[in-house]
């Protein structure tokens, strides 16, 4: 895909930032016309982009009359040669996407459907194609091209659209913007062929037959996973031969192909199975995360920031910025924001904002917004707190550099996962101000050049949630531990106060003879693990395992 793009020079638009874009898992080349107008093209739209730009069919109403034909249905669908193109050109369909509206006619009470967005209905078209590597046999569709978004703008109540059936697609496409008053177009390959229903008014199927095969298409679909609530003979496709028959496949039966996705949905039990598939991929890429790479997709470039290995790439849909640990190009998209920033969340401290939640894709993950840029609230006067005001808050990449260095010389921490940057502008009050770490980062860059640590932007840093370490998961996806922090094992009556006061010592011993100092060592800082039978795990000698899970205030000793 990323040659492809180097060959559409000179089309008449400009390219944003990071032109290649994901949207529930596709990704497109994402082009903006010179009058706002926007073209989202898939791989399979790529050789022929050209002939896909809107002046070469649909803007130009000349051409449109002159090479177009509407299809009949309910919607509006129509087939059409666009024009040629460097010697190319390409008979499309181009359909007007009816997301929000309300369903007409007797599909409208089945199975509670909906109409797909354009991106839900690509992003499940191309996985129901990508579905022959799961099982024996193909199951043979349209190509999605591109998705076309004119600049026009049209009233949603216009367009037929209900304001809350828009506002949920909104609430499920947080990677990309669903704008209520624009219009939205699917474009795909003309498939060969004609429907069934046709085939049955030439009298190449009987009307048992055209049945029969509408039902075998239906129960394809189901076998990978997929049902569409209006299947119906106008969405298979057959193609007649020459002699006046229908081409068959292997088995004898006629070869068809389907159209039509608009109200494709997966199963329950393929969802259920996707997340589990998505989550395992997960566990097994988390382990082999700093092995090396040799290719980045377009958008994403490796990044070492103080002796960490990142994934760096912009966020399309906040225009912040994302560093993801490791060397592992496919764990970026895990740690998108639309991903973790709206499900479902616990505040585990009363003092600063820490969360955990489980994100789409039912990975656990604890997020914290990261206090950098902030005077700690303590007493100049007070000698221990006089050393915090001095040491000031550590950056997240400070953090993770820390915590990095402590797991290679054998001090168990939680995972660092990713650092995001959120791309609205955060200014706190100057009288509240600490300066300090942007000055020592100020020789830090991303790739575009800008600074990774700046003052107006807020940072959030993301950790694995303790259930277990990342090799055993991997292995076994099952729950191995419950973490809790030392204080809260003391007031649960886990530890005595002996037992809690000695762990501390051992605790900052520990970290001392590592080269590092907590300056505000608390029993919250630490993670116990609690174990199946409800005990606290512990280590050959018997003392609680014990994981470092706060940075922000650790200060390296031979930094002074």
């Amino acid at each position: 895909m990323h040659n492809a793009i180097n060959e559409i020079d000179g089309i008449g638009v400009y390219f944003a930032p990071r032109p290649l874009i994901t949207v529930l898992g596709v990704k497109y080349l994402h082009l903006r016309m010179n009058d706002g107008t926007d073209l989202y093209v898939t791989e399979h739209g790529l050789p022929f982009t050209k002939c896909l730009m809107p002046e070469n069919h649909w803007a130009d109403d000349a051409w449109m009359r002159a090479n177009s034909t509407r299809l009949p249905g309910t919607s509006a669908v129509y087939r059409m040669t666009t024009k040629e193109v460097g010697g190319k050109s390409k008979e499309i369909i181009v359909k007007w996407n009816r997301m929000g509206q309300d369903i007409p006619g007797e599909t409208k009470a089945v199975d509670a459907a909906e109409f797909n967005s354009p991106f839900m209905e690509f992003s499940l078209l191309i996985e129901l194609r990508n579905s022959r590597f799961e099982s024996p046999g193909q199951l043979y569709t349209h190509k999605p091209l591109a998705i076309y978004v004119p600049r026009k703008y049209v009233k949603g109540e216009q367009l037929g659209r209900r304001r809350h059936k828009i506002e949920a697609i909104q609430r499920s496409h947080e990677e990309i913007s669903i704008d209520w008053n624009r219009n939205y177009a699917v474009i795909y390959e003309w498939i060969k062929g004609i429907d069934a229903d046709e085939a049955c008014r030439n009298g190449l199927l009987d009307s048992e037959a055209v049945t029969a095969l509408t039902k075998r298409s239906n129960a394809d679909l189901i076998k990978r996973g997929f049902t569409v609530s209006d299947n119906k003979p106008q969405h298979v496709i057959v193609r007649p031969t020459p002699e006046g028959r229908l081409v068959k496949d292997r088995t004898g039966q006629s070869l068809y192909g389907m159209v039509d996705f608009e109200l494709l949905k997966r199963t329950p039990e393929r969802e259920e199975k996707m997340r589990a598939q998505k989550r395992q991929d997960y566990l097994v890429r988390q382990v082999h995360r700093f092995e090396p790479r040799e290719e980045f997709p377009p958008g994403l470039t490796p990044a070492t920031i103080m002796g960490v290995d990142y994934v760096y790439g912009q966020v399309e849909s906040t225009g912040g910025a994302l560093w993801v640990v490791g060397r592992d190009p496919m764990l970026f998209d895990y740690f998108l924001p639309e991903k973790w920033r709206r499900t479902h969340r616990e505040k585990l401290s009363t003092s600063y904002e820490i969360y955990k939640t489980v994100t789409k894709d039912n990975v656990h993950l604890v997020w914290r917004v990261s206090r950098v840029g902030q005077r700690p609230e303590a007493d100049p006067f007070v000698r221990a707190e006089k050393r915090v005001l001095d040491h000031g808050y550590n950056s997240p990449f400070e953090e993770f550099s820390i915590a990095m260095d402590l797991s290679r010389k054998g001090i168990e921490t939680t995972y660092p996962r990713a650092i995001y940057m959120t791309g609205h502008t955060s200014r706190v009050s100057s009288s509240l101000a600490d300066p300090r770490r942007y000055e020592t980062h100020a020789d830090l860059f991303t790739p575009e050049g800008h600074p990774i640590l700046s003052e107006r932007h807020d940072y959030l840093s993301i950790w694995g949630y303790w259930n277990g370490p990342d090799e055993m998961l991997a292995d076994k996806d099952e729950v191995l531990y419950r973490g809790v922090d030392a204080l809260a094992a003391y007031l649960e009556g886990r530890l005595t106060q002996r037992q809690y006061l000695r762990l501390m010592r051992t605790t900052k011993k520990m970290l001392a003879a590592a080269g590092v100092e907590d300056l505000s060592l608390r029993g919250n800082h630490l993670l116990l693990s609690v174990d199946h039978s409800q005990q606290l795990a512990t280590d050959p000698k018997g003392s609680p395992l014990v994981r470092i899970c706060n940075f922000e205030l650790l200060r390296s000793m031979e930094n002074g």
